[in-house]
């Protein structure tokens, strides 16, 4: 059975040639998907994000299902479905399953009722949610898979006592160097929060790009 995942992830920014020059510089040249963020968007007050879109067989059907957990549609029918979920997050929906080879390695919802979003996300995706992991200043994480028996590909963090972060999926690209790529972040523009160590031993940063785009970097521990 095919598992229902994210499949595309699109940053949707005000200034695509210098975003573009930016993410060459930190992920190497022509990582990853950019567009412009539609006048829509920025009308009903959205920033420069990254969108990542999950492949489902119906568009329709699926947003519809959303919608009645308590999604709200923004913008008009289309391939793409882009919604906010039940607790704040935007994300897309698309019937093109095929991935883009996306650098991005980890999942991360941010979120004030994760028990209420892993219910949502395992209904609607099927997706397996595993047991709570404190991370201290970091929160409580429910770490989920794209199936039962699946590989952890992320986190539902409840930021619930964390009031400077907001609802939201926070993606992790993978490189080979986390210190290289945030000097690069930094000679960029670009903002960075960290690096921490997970209790994996992966080395992980926050960073906001120069038009307030949020994403994640990752070094994989040895092994």
């Amino acid at each position: 059975m095919r598992r229902v995942r994210f499949c595309r992830f699109t940053l949707r920014t005000t200034d695509v040639a210098a975003a573009r020059a930016f993410y060459d510089a930190v992920l190497g040249a022509h990582a990853e998907d950019l567009a412009a963020l539609p006048a829509a968007a920025i009308a009903r007050g959205a920033r420069p994000h990254w969108l990542g879109q999950i492949a489902v067989d119906d568009v329709d059907a699926m947003a519809a299902r959303f919608i009645a957990h308590g999604a709200t549609r923004l913008g008009p029918p289309g391939e793409v479905a882009t919604l906010r979920d039940p607790g704040g997050a935007v994300v897309g929906l698309t019937a093109r399953g095929r991935a883009m080879g996306s650098r991005v390695i980890w999942h991360q919802r941010h979120t004030a009722t994760p028990a209420r979003d892993a219910a949502i996300h395992g209904e609607l995706f099927g997706w397996r949610v595993g047991a709570a992991i404190a991370l201290g200043e970091h929160g409580v994480h429910l770490p989920f898979a794209w199936g039962d028996g699946g590989v952890v590909v992320g986190t539902i963090a409840d930021i619930t006592d964390r009031p400077h972060v907001h609802p939201q999926w926070l993606f992790y690209f993978g490189v080979p160097d986390l210190d290289v790529a945030l000097a690069a972040v930094r000679a960029g523009g670009g903002s960075v929060f960290g690096p921490w160590t997970i209790p994996d031993g992966a080395r992980v940063a926050v960073c906001d790009d120069p038009q307030g785009a949020a994403f994640g970097l990752m070094e994989r521990a040895a092994g």
